[in-house]
């Protein structure tokens, strides 16, 4: 099986290592966002894309959708279905000069509907994304323990269903990430044991900023020892009140209503940049915040590309 690197046709080749392709050693990374941001605004994703191409960002993300939807098909929902065509979409993307970083299949895999409902969705996202261009797809588990499973139990689901997963994922030289949303994914013991579900250098992580921080994590601690498994993240602040609130009894954020630079989590992505810039790390930073139809990512875009600068970090296309 050939190499692939971390972050598929947008990064430069990589050496590789005993864990699978390793990250260039560099002072560049880019930017991205989720489209999660005009959820609000109820935009479609052509929309976003004309926003992109305005604010000069070059990487999206998105979720996607498994059939037919009738507030996606109206044009008021930033996300995009499996039945879109992705090659067509791809050049209409090539238009605005905007690139897919990560695709989100996040269904949960750790209940009991996993293997049913998750794993055939994750398998033809995987499909849809190789032939989209899209180098990673995001998965996680739910926010809460699964009802009628222990701990054991649904931890031995997941890895049936991430090492089903992943023989598509290799086929199509896809990585699949395991982003920190859930009851198992923000807990760093239980992350380590899923990130040894395989020894396929496809197994990634999404590091997500806020999801860790409201978990009562450390993400800079949980970025430290995952470092070597990142192939994408999501920058996310926390305001303060939200952070008062839910801070250790909650597991994710949907979107942050804080923009970056303004919330309690903001020195932890500065260290986060920083450790991630010392480890040669050239992949994208996708702003997971509210848009609130423009002004307020654009703040956040503001904020990540002065940190960058301050950072000594150029930001790439």
């Amino acid at each position: 099986m050939a190499a692939v690197a971390p972050f598929g046709a947008i990064a430069a080749t990589p050496e590789t290592s005993d864990r699978g392709p390793s990250l260039n050693p560099g002072t560049s990374m880019k930017i991205g966002f989720h489209t999660d941001a005009f959820n609000s605004a109820y935009w479609s994703f052509d929309k976003c894309l004309e926003w992109a191409e305005r604010n000069g960002v070059h990487f999206i993300e998105c979720g996607l959708i498994d059939g037919v939807s009738w507030i996606h098909g109206l044009g008021y929902q930033p996300h995009v279905a499996l039945y879109e065509d992705p090659v067509l979409l791809r050049r209409k993307m090539d238009k605005h000069g905007v690139r897919f970083s990560q695709v989100d299949a996040a269904y949960p895999l750790s209940g009991e509907d996993g293997p049913l409902r998750g794993v055939p969705y994750v398998m033809k996202s995987i499909a849809w994304a190789a032939q989209v261009g899209c180098p990673c797809v995001d998965t996680t588990d739910g926010l809460h323990a699964p009802e009628g499973l222990q701990d054991k139990e649904s931890m031995a689901l997941m890895k049936r269903s991430y090492q089903q997963i992943l023989r598509v994922a290799e086929a199509h030289e896809i990585i699949v990430n395991i982003e920190p949303h859930g009851y198992f994914t923000t807990n760093p013991d239980f992350m380590a044991e899923m990130q040894a579900f395989s020894d396929s250098p496809f197994l990634r992580m999404n590091l997500d900023t806020g999801n860790t921080y409201i978990a009562g994590q450390d993400p800079v601690a949980f970025l430290r020892r995952f470092l070597e498994n990142v192939s994408h993240v999501h920058v996310k602040d926390v305001s303060e009140s939200l952070a008062r609130a839910l801070r250790g009894g909650s597991t994710g954020i949907a979107v942050s209503h804080c923009s970056l630079g303004e919330g309690v989590n903001t020195d932890n992505i500065r260290q986060c940049l920083a450790m991630l810039r010392d480890h040669g790390y050239r992949g994208v930073l996708s702003m997971e915040c509210e848009g609130a139809g423009g002004p307020m990512i654009e703040k956040s875009l503001a904020w990540l590309r002065a940190t960058l600068r301050e950072l000594g970090i150029d930001e790439a296309v």
